[in-house]
């Protein structure tokens, strides 16, 4: 990758924020905001580029736009960076907000999402009333295209600005699935850190049947999305007196204020801070996905006039209670949930003997066939992608189901492991094989409750076997200390000749298909088990989906 890469890509990025053609001086000035220091003609060479490979067009003497392969460049490119940038982009809209709650002025961070009829404003409409929103100040306004309506919502992350606007850091950490039980909210379900994924995370959750906002406005029990922030210990006091005089003029949202350094809806808090937990903004939209409604949804993508937005209702009667703090379990990230298992792996390369740790998914046993006859094909077609070994087994309780075991992509690092070699799963990604073969997401291991490798098939993200455009499989991403490369690179050239589908092993300072090692390591990208599994959903066959199950002798799978 040369220096001008990100550069160029933080060029990308600025032209996709501005309405009209913008010139080399606006450029210049924002890069310098940004930590690059690039003069006008050090911007107008890198723009010449750009021009050359199509990313952004001339707009006479008025400047560039961005053009559309310029914006799925900005998508796919530097996905490392993307990582980071997610977070950053929150941390921007943070400071963006300038809302004064005494005189009720100012910009707000606003969710903005298409729906296609009334029914679906209605619904909004009801999961407002209920309480579970954020605020009743939207905007209803005719979308561009034909019968479409844009409504914009209020974040949450609106409030985290008028914190700090009074001089409270509020730190965004985890966006989640949280869950209600009559009308309580109990624990966070699933999490995922805004520090370590591509996906806003909410996004990665907002899969058809993930949440259950309709449940709980008819019983009080489900699952909601739900934010959760950190704030100094200090700062409780006046933190609590703010969320009651915003929730006085219709900014609420608030699920629970944790004490400080006390522990609270399964989330461990740290000492000197406060746990502070809301709604999702996105929840009044996820309801209408819920119903069946025709919805795209767009998560905090900009700051606007406070002024621009109106009530929907007057009426709101706030259901749920307010959470406690109780002896809840911790939540564990899957990398904390998964280290017993790969400890565990004893697979012995040269008998070709031992434990692996298995993914396991169940589908009905009359759908058995045409499964393994899918896996088939797939692995027919790619062999070099597709990790070929599997298992039918039982399941547990129901005769009418069966199970299809995978090798796990973390048997990889268990073999290493067990030969001496630190490997540390990083990241589950979505891995685009164009030329060059790029991930196009990242979730990181350990910032995720969930295997990432899920999400991306839960969102129908895969195309493992596609009818046309490219495919995109499921891969991970290790890293391995550069004093060990030599031994890691024999045993990992044996394990890819068994079948074990080893993509890429880089080099140090190398970023192997996007992704980014630590220094002094060098990256290597595996093949997952549930690629067979994703094909075998891509098809319409109905598979429940379940990774890093348990440990398997090796010897025991079968071979497509």
């Amino acid at each position: 990758m040369s220096d001008s890469e990100p550069r160029m890509i933080e060029i990308l990025r600025i032209l996709s924020q501005q309405e009209n053609p913008t010139g080399s001086k606006l450029i210049a000035d924002e890069l310098r905001e940004k930590g690059f220091n690039l003069g006008e003609r050090a911007v107008r060479y890198h723009m010449q580029i750009l021009d050359q490979k199509g990313y952004t067009e001339r707009k006479g003497y008025s400047g560039r736009v961005i053009t559309d392969l310029g914006l799925e460049k900005l998508e796919k490119g530097l996905i490392y960076d993307q990582v980071d940038f997610i977070y950053s982009k929150f941390e921007e809209m943070i400071y963006l907000t300038d809302f004064n709650y005494m005189t009720q002025t100012g910009n707000v961070v606003v969710n903005t999402s298409t729906i296609y009829n009334e029914e679906s404003i209605n619904i909004i409409k009801s999961i407002i009333e209920s309480g579970l929103s954020v605020s009743p100040y939207v905007n209803i306004n005719e979308g561009k295209g034909k019968g479409e309506i844009e409504v914009t919502t209020l974040c949450g992350t609106t409030i985290d600005g008028i914190l700090l606007n009074e001089g409270i850091s509020s730190q965004p950490q985890y966006g989640g699935l949280l869950k209600i039980e009559d009308y309580q909210p109990v624990r966070f379900e699933e999490l995922i850190s805004y520090k370590k994924t591509s996906l806003t995370p909410l996004d990665a959750f907002s899969s058809p049947n993930r949440t259950s906002v309709l449940d709980v406005i008819d019983s009080g029990t489900g699952l909601i999305p739900a934010n959760f922030r950190l704030i100094p210990g200090v700062g409780r006091e006046k933190t609590v007196d703010i969320i009651k005089k915003l929730d006085n003029i219709g900014i609420g949202g608030v699920i629970g204020i944790s004490d400080e350094g006390r522990d609270i809806l399964g989330i461990p808090v740290p000492e000197g801070m406060v746990g502070i937990a809301i709604v999702g903004g996105i929840t009044p939209f996820r309801a209408v996905q819920e119903n069946g409604e025709e919805i795209n949804i767009k998560i905090a993508e900009e700051i606007t006039d406070f002024k621009t937005l109106s009530p929907i209702t007057s009426t709101i009667k706030n259901q749920l209670k307010p959470a406690t703090h109780d002896l809840q379990p911790k939540i564990s990230f899957v990398l904390s949930k998964s280290w017993n298992l790969i400890q565990q792996v004893d697979f012995d390369v040269e008998k070709r003997k031992g434990n692996i740790v298995a993914n396991i998914s169940y589908l009905q046993r009359e759908d058995l066939d045409k499964a393994l006859e899918i896996m088939e094909d797939a692995y027919n077609k790619d062999p070099k992608h597709i990790n070929p070994y599997y298992k039918v087994v039982d399941h547990p309780t129901d005769d009418d189901k069966v199970g299809i075991a995978t090798i796990c992509s973390l048997s990889i690092d268990g073999i290493l492991i067990n030969n001496g070699i630190i490997c540390n799963p990083k990241y589950g990604g979505l891995l685009e094989l164009t030329e060059p073969s790029l991930f196009i997401d990242l979730i990181s291991y350990n910032g995720s409750t969930v295997d990432p490798h899920k999400i991306f098939i839960a969102k129908d993200m895969t195309a493992v076997a596609p009818e046309i455009g490219p495919k995109k499989i499921l891969a991970s991403f290790k890293e391995i200390p550069y004093i060990s490369r030599d031994y890691a690179v024999e045993l990992l050239d044996t394990l890819d000749k068994i079948g074990f589908s080893i993509y890429k092993i880089g080099k140090p300072r190398e970023l192997a298909y996007n992704a980014k090692a630590d220094n002094y390591n060098f990256g290597i990208v595996a093949g997952s088990g549930l690629n067979l599994i994703a094909a075998v959903r891509e098809k319409g066959v109905d598979i429940h989906v379940k990774a890093i199950e348990k440990l398997m002798p090796f010897e025991k799978m079968e071979r497509l």
